[in-house]
């Protein structure tokens, strides 16, 4: 099979995941309180740059139903999501990699929140309270990829191509 067919189906199934995930965990998955399960997977861009195409592309789909903000949500959301994974596919350290997402998150989601949302508590408690969903998570993420590493068929199965042999 040619390596751009494997490319996008990876990232077909890897978007289908996340969307399901997102929709799983309704109505956790958006505004100020978030718990958006499926940003487990951005950890996944640690060991495979190409998954932030998959990620970008799940994280605009899933926020075509966000309930406050819709649109901007498709296109704001989605850069955050952008942002988070060039930062974990560039990382060396698992721990410093997930805390891309909780810093990219906090600060353009709850921007989001703030400009067009209009909630009323300000960008600091906004981008708080959405940094400390996705701390959460990324929590999550961590112990799970942690634990993974030590299982070669984990980076069989999600085509690792690099950080295959990071220490934490």
């Amino acid at each position: 099979m040619n390596e751009k067919v494997k490319i996008i189906a990876r990232n077909g199934i890897i978007a289908a995941l996340y969307v399901a995930l997102t929709w799983m965990t309704l109505p956790l998955s958006y505004g100020l309180y978030q718990f958006r399960l499926s940003e487990v997977l951005v950890l996944l861009c640690f060991f495979r740059k190409d998954y932030t195409i998959g990620l970008t592309i799940a994280c605009a789909i899933s926020n075509v139903f966000s309930p406050e903000i819709g649109l901007m949500d498709v296109l704001i959301g989605s850069a955050a999501t952008l942002v988070a994974c060039l930062g974990v596919c560039f990382c060396k350290h698992l721990a410093i990699a997930a805390i891309i997402p909780v810093i990219a998150n906090g600060l353009i989601v709850g921007a989001e929140l703030v400009v067009f949302a209009g909630l009323p508590e300000g960008f600091w408690v906004c981008a708080g309270f959405v940094a400390l969903g996705e701390l959460s998570v990324m929590v999550v993420g961590y112990v799970l990829f942690f634990v993974l590493r030590k299982r070669q068929k984990f980076f069989d199965l999600i085509q690792a191509n690099q950080n295959r042999e990071f220490k934490f």
